[in-house]
């Protein structure tokens, strides 16, 4: 069997203490144009609102930027919030990147959360609580009909043309932290984003819960292009590696987790940034070329999922992104495509 193996990067823009916005957002681009360099495969970014955990507002509009940067790698978003977007407008947009990138636009949706964003935005509560399906449902409609209408509860219009149309077909990503929206997903034969902060049991338990649901659908309940993301340091040493996680990660994680605010007066208490810095060094590739390596192996082997994500702003600083992105490109990415070169 040909390799299927995919690995990207994952970009948050994330806003460590005393960096201007400008300088991140920069670094971003030049962290995605290093990718392209390194062998990457994709590069796949973030959206947040109104926090420093990521100062990318729009994932659509910096994918739109990346894509003119770049010539090869896929670009995708990671992902889209539903909940507080129009799934028609969404899906010209992505149509549009589609188009104008001769297929290289790959688009991640997800519910998000229960922040205040909704009552900015003025979608409200109920869609975050409530409305997923429906509008999964809309944005997948204007991304495969010609013409398109709706009645439901949060939508309704007249019957309107969509343009332009994708090239071929776009099929989204879906954002899954819970059995409920694997299942939703799986229903509607779309695969699965799986985020860094559960480990490779709990990533396999949704790959089943998807695969079950599927196949409960009358669907192909095997490899379904499901993506998984993780953190990715890699230095000279393991234990270096991740000394150097551990300094800089809670930096980012403290004030940017803080950032989330709930739109009602739902309690909401930050996980501890020592703790989950420590939790991300032990889940994912964070040490020497031969531990990263070997750590992808066994989370691709252990959920079945053969595409990777790797959220490698971890150091903080632009200079030292690049490096990480190029020696994981040199001396790890080889090792892990041989291994799975030809495996089922």
């Amino acid at each position: 069997m040909a390799d299927d193996v995919r690995i990207g990067v994952f970009l948050l823009a994330a806003g460590f203490p005393g960096r201007d916005h400008g300088e991140v957002l920069a670094a971003a681009v030049d962290t995605a144009v290093a990718a392209e360099r390194a062998g990457f495969d994709d590069v796949w970014i973030a959206e947040h609102h109104f926090m420093s955990y990521g100062v990318c507002p729009s994932a659509v509009t910096l994918a739109g930027y990346v894509l003119g940067r770049t010539e090869r790698v896929g670009v995708g978003t990671a992902v889209s919030v539903l909940s507080t977007r129009h799934p028609v407008a969404l899906a010209e947009e992505a149509a549009l990147l589609d188009r104008v990138s001769g297929g290289r636009f790959r688009l991640g949706v997800g519910r998000g959360g229960p922040w205040v964003d909704l009552e900015v935005f003025g979608s409200g509560l109920d869609r975050f609580e409530n409305g997923f399906a429906e509008s999964l449902d809309l944005l997948l409609a204007a991304l495969h009909r010609p013409r398109v209408s709706s009645d439901g509860p949060a939508f309704r219009f007249r019957e309107v043309e969509i343009v332009p149309r994708p090239g071929g077909t776009l099929l989204p990503v879906v954002a899954a932290t819970s059995a409920h929206t694997a299942r939703l997903a799986a229903s509607r034969g779309l695969p699965l984003l799986l985020g860094m902060h559960v480990g490779d049991a709990e990533k396999a338990a949704m790959v089943r819960e998807h695969a079950e649901a599927a196949e409960a659908a009358g669907g192909a309940p095997g490899r379904a292009g499901h993506v998984a993301a993780g953190v990715a340091y890699v230095a000279d040493s393991t234990a270096e590696a991740v000394a150097a996680m551990r300094r800089s990660l809670p930096r980012w994680l403290a004030p940017g987790l803080a950032g989330y605010r709930p739109v009602d007066d739902r309690p909401y208490r930050p996980r501890d940034a020592h703790e989950y810095a420590d939790l991300l060094c032990r889940l994912h590739p964070v040490g020497s070329p031969a531990h990263c390596a070997d750590t992808m192996i066994a989370t691709i082997r252990r959920t079945g999922v053969r595409h990777l994500i790797l959220l490698v702003e971890g150091a903080g600083d632009p200079e030292l992104t690049r490096a990480n992105v190029a020696r994981l490109g040199a001396e790890v990415l080889p090792a892990v495509r041989a291994a799975f070169r030809h495996s089922p």
